[in-house]
C-alpha cells in the first residue's frame, strides 16, 4: 500500500504550527510526515524558516507512529560528521522512524558559512565524500578524510540499532541516475507525468534501489480562484529550473526574479485544484507511474488552512486513495 504522508513546509510556518499540523495529520490518518532544511525562505512573503534539527526532536517525540524524513545538505552549512550525529542522535531514540535525503544544497542557504559557493560539478563531488563520510560514522567506524570536506578522528559514540535511510533527492534523470550507486531510495517532486516517469526510469535503470518518494506541492480550496491565489502567493519563487534555483542568494533575489512569474508557471509546480476527487486521481496517476510513498505539501501558509486540509484528507483524499 502506497504510504501517503504530510510535508511540513518550516519556509512557511511557525514550528509551533507545524508541530500542530503533524499531530492533527497522525490523528487523520496519515502514514508520515517530511520537513524541508533550510536556512532562509524562498521568499521574504513565505517568511519562516526554523531550525529543522530542534524540531524533529520535538516531532518524533510527540507523535508514536509516523515516520519522518527531511531533505538535508552535508558539506557547508552542515559538517558531515556533525549531520551524522544529528541523524544518529534521532534514531537511537526513535529506531526506525527517520530518513534523510542529502542533497548538493542552494546557494540561498549555504552561502551563510561566508565559504564561495562551489560549482555543481564540484557540489557532487562534494555530496558523494559526505555520503561516504556519514555511512561509515552511521557504521561506527572512526574517521579522517582529507578532500572536499576535512574531518579528524570523528567518531560516533551514541548509535542507532536501525540506520536512518540515506535518500538521493533529484529532479532531473541525470541527478537521479548519479544517485543511484549510493542511495537507499529517491526522492522528487511532482512534474508532468513524462518528466517524472524520465527520473523514476533513469534511477532504476542505473541500478538505484529503495522506494521511490514524490512530494507534491499542491494547493487546494473550494473555489479555484483562491486555490490559484494562493497558489501564485506562496510557490511564485519556486518555478524556476537548475541553475537559477541552486544559485540564486537570497529571498529578496528570488522575489525580484519571479516578479512576471504568473500563475500557469506556477502550475507547472503546484497542482492547483479546488476539487478533493480530482485531487485523489491525481495522487493515484502518480502512484500508478511507481511511487511509493507522496507527501502532500499544501502550499498555504497559513496555519488555519493546514489544519482544513489534514481534515479533508482524512475525510475524502486518504480512504480514496486505499
Amino acid at each position: 500500500m502506497t504510504v501517503v504522508g504530510f510535508h511540513a513546509s518550516h519556509e512557511q510556518l511557525h514550528p509551533s504550527d507545524l508541530l500542530a499540523a503533524v499531530q492533527a495529520a497522525e490523528t487523520a490518518g496519515f502514514d508520515a510526515a517530511m520537513c524541508s532544511d533550510h536556512f532562509a525562505p524562498w521568499g521574504e512573503r513565505q517568511g519562516q524558516s526554523a531550525y529543522t534539527w530542534s524540531w524533529l526532536g520535538a516531532a518524533l517525540a510527540t507523535t508514536s507512529n509516523l515516520t519522518f524524513g527531511t531533505v538535508s545538505a552535508p558539506g557547508q552549512r552542515y559538517h558531515p560528521a556533525i549531520l551524522a550525529q544529528a541523524m544518529a542522535t534521532l534514531s537511537a531514540m526513535h529506531p526506525g522512524r527517520l530518513w534523510v535525503a542529502l542533497g548538493s544544497g542552494e546557494n540561498v542557504n549555504e552561502h551563510i558559512t561566508g565559504d564561495a559557493w562551489p560549482s555543481k560539478t564540484d557540489r557532487d563531488a562534494r555530496l558523494r565524500e559526505c555520503v561516504a563520510i556519514i555511512r561509515a560514522l552511521l557504521d561506527g567506524e572512526e574517521v579522517t578524510h582529507h578532500g572536499h570536506v576535512t574531518v579528524d578522528a570523528a567518531r560516533l559514540w551514541t548509535l542507532p540499532e536501525v540506520a536512518p535511510l540515506l535518500i538521493g533527492p533529484a529532479i532531473t534523470p541525470q541527478t537521479a541516475a548519479a544517485h543511484a550507486g549510493w542511495a537507499d531510495g529517491l526522492a522528487t517532486t511532482n512534474q508532468s507525468p513524462e518528466a517524472l516517469r524520465q527520473v523514476f526510469d533513469s534511477y532504476r535503470q542505473a541500478g538505484g534501489k529503495g522506494e521511490l518518494i514524490v512530494q507534491v506541492h499542491l494547493s487546494w480550496a473550494e473555489s479555484i480562484q483562491e486555490a490559484e491565489r494562493v497558489a501564485l502567493d506562496q510557490w511564485q519563487t519556486n518555478t524556476f529550473p537548475p541553475p537559477t534555483c541552486w544559485d540564486l542568494p537570497s529571498p529578496a533575489a528570488f522575489d525580484a526574479a519571479s516578479t512576471d512569474v504568473g500563475i500557469d508557471a506556477v502550475r507547472t509546480a503546484v497542482h492547483v485544484t479546488d476539487s478533493l476527487d480530482e485531487l485523489t486521481d491525481y495522487l493515484g496517476s502518480l502512484v500508478e507511474l511507481g511511487a511509493d510513498r507522496l507527501y502532500l505539501h499544501h502550499v498555504s501558509g497559513d496555519p488555519q488552512t493546514q489544519q482544513d486540509f489534514i481534515a479533508a484528507s482524512a475525510q475524502r483524499v486518504l480512504p480514496a486513495l486505499r
